[in-house]
């Protein structure tokens, strides 16, 4: 097995020492390539190997949050206040066009953007990073067996790792979204609420987030490999009998199931998040107590349901294409992503 190394250090390790090898147990022994390099033959994860990933995972979250950024706006607003968004996804578009302009639509875009590049970045590469090793610890039978666990593991252990980045950004976006007139921009809102409640404000979603994301994540990329494979399954061939084009209808394919999946799993935990960083929502106290006080306010049914499908549309459009994108980026920076193989099956 690989040399052990903290997971939260060894993207920047990795940037600082590119011709360091970090190889699986079978792999080859080769030097590390530039970014945009093609990754040696054979089945040899290095470090470059690592950075491309999370390289292609910043670019994939980055691009797909942007673009989905007036869904998540209308999302927030219902989520915020259900009385006054009543109307779905499509009456709430036109209610805030009507009311602020188009622009406000855009609203959070900068947040948005740049905190999901930094998100994506260490859940992509870390989701990379884990479950590698841990084929190389556990060998490829008992991996294969183990796989969906692997999955599971290497997914909370990643975005527990972005969300300690995402948070701050996340909670610029929701008070901007939920307060227009908050801030003009990324730089002025971290100024107001660090003015105002100190670091303590940017993690007051801490938990929520985590409720929220660490379950998404792991829906994620549980669902998505285990649909990939179905597919692959199905049609009887592996990813390398496959085209690009067939490999990037599988991803996208198999990333709407998965999204759903996700959406429906941390919905109430995105309420929540939501809610928690409005101004004075759930009261004054800590923050558990304040997220008691919000859930009893709100009511469970009404935590699970509350803007869901605005938010499967949302969430399984952007699964879909994280995947389509993350999948093309690193074949285009000449890696090969990783997959699981039956070590029982000839290939």
């Amino acid at each position: 097995p690989p040399p052990p190394l903290d997971p939260f250090f060894f993207l920047v390790i990795a940037a600082i020492f590119p011709n360091k090898p970090f190889t699986m147990a079978s792999s080859l022994n080769l030097p590390g390539a530039a970014l945009l390099a093609p990754s040696p033959a054979g089945n040899n994860y290095d470090m470059m190997y690592y950075i491309k990933g999370a390289a292609a995972g910043g670019i994939c979250c980055s691009v797909t949050h942007g673009a989905l950024c007036p869904v998540d706006v209308v999302k927030t607003r219902i989520q915020i206040d259900p009385v006054k968004y009543n109307s779905g996804l499509i009456g709430g578009m036109r209610q805030v066009v009507a009311e602020e302009g188009a622009m406000a639509l855009t609203t959070g875009l900068g947040a948005t953007a740049f905190g999901y590049f930094i998100q994506g970045w260490f859940k992509f590469g870390g989701v990379e990073f884990f479950k590698i090793n841990a084929v190389a610890a556990l060998g490829e039978e008992k991996a294969w067996n183990n796989k969906t666990g692997i999955y599971l593991g290497s997914a909370a252990c990643a975005e527990t790792i972005a969300d300690v980045f995402l948070c701050p950004l996340e909670a610029v976006r929701i008070r901007s979204v939920s307060d227009p007139e908050f801030c003009d921009g990324l730089a002025d809102g971290f100024g107001k609420i660090f003015k105002a409640e100190g670091i303590g404000g940017f993690y007051a979603g801490f938990l929520p987030i985590l409720a929220k994301q660490v379950p998404y994540t792991m829906a994620k990329f549980a669902v998505q490999g285990s649909a990939a494979d179905a597919i692959y399954k199905s049609m009887g061939k592996t990813p390398k009998e496959l085209s690009s084009g067939a490999n990037l209808g599988v991803s996208l394919g198999s990333g709407v199931i998965a999204g759903v999946a996700a959406a429906i799993i941390s919905h109430p935990a995105d309420t929540l998040l939501s809610k928690i960083n409005k101004a004075g929502a759930g009261g004054d106290g800590p923050l558990m107590t304040r997220l008691m006080n919000i859930a009893g306010e709100v009511g469970m049914v009404n935590l699970c349901t509350v803007g869901l499908l605005p938010r499967c549309v949302m969430i399984g459009t952007l699964t879909a294409g994280q995947f389509g994108i993350f999948d093309t980026v690193m074949s285009a920076l000449g890696a090969s992503k990783f997959h699981f193989t039956d070590p029982n099956e000839k290939h």
